[in-house]
């Protein structure tokens, strides 16, 4: 835990809002530029897109918070992504470093380089969560694309 790091992060985030700026418009057009394909795993991109980019932003700050609810939340959302089928580690790092950098974008003059050091930070640790929580749920479960 960091609350250097939670103070910068939740200043960003403030300045974000302050300025009404909705940045998973700008994250999902990026994150489907890259992985094109991908868009149709989504029924829905707008109801998605919202959640996705709320609860990404969330694990990343309560991180930086010492929040104990990260880690069961992390193993949750891997477990209910394998519904998806095998989604390649580097989709959910993309997706995550992609998130960082549009936030950036939309903090402007609140991001500076101890803030986007705190966020990268946190996302790395947020990344290394879901490969052990991967990790752990491979160990326990049969892949559910090829069980039964």
């Amino acid at each position: 835990m960091s609350e250097g790091d939670a103070a910068q992060m939740e200043a960003s985030l403030a300045a974000v809002a302050e300025a009404g700026i909705d940045i998973r418009h700008a994250l999902f057009d990026r994150f489907f530029v890259a992985f094109p394909d991908r868009r149709a795993s989504f029924m829905v991109v707008d109801a998605s897109s919202r959640r996705m980019t709320d609860e990404t932003l969330q694990m990343m700050f309560g991180l930086a918070k010492g929040e104990g609810w990260v880690w069961p939340l992390v193993c949750e959302l891997v477990h209910t992504h394998r519904a998806y089928g095998p989604l390649p580690i580097s989709e959910y790092d993309a997706f995550i470093d992609m998130t960082v950098v549009e936030l950036g974008k939309a903090a402007s003059v609140a991001w500076s380089k101890g803030c986007a050091a705190a966020w990268q930070h946190h996302a790395d640790e947020l990344k290394a969560m879901i490969r052990r929580a991967r990790a752990e749920w491979q160990a326990a479960l049969p892949d559910p694309v090829t069980a039964g």
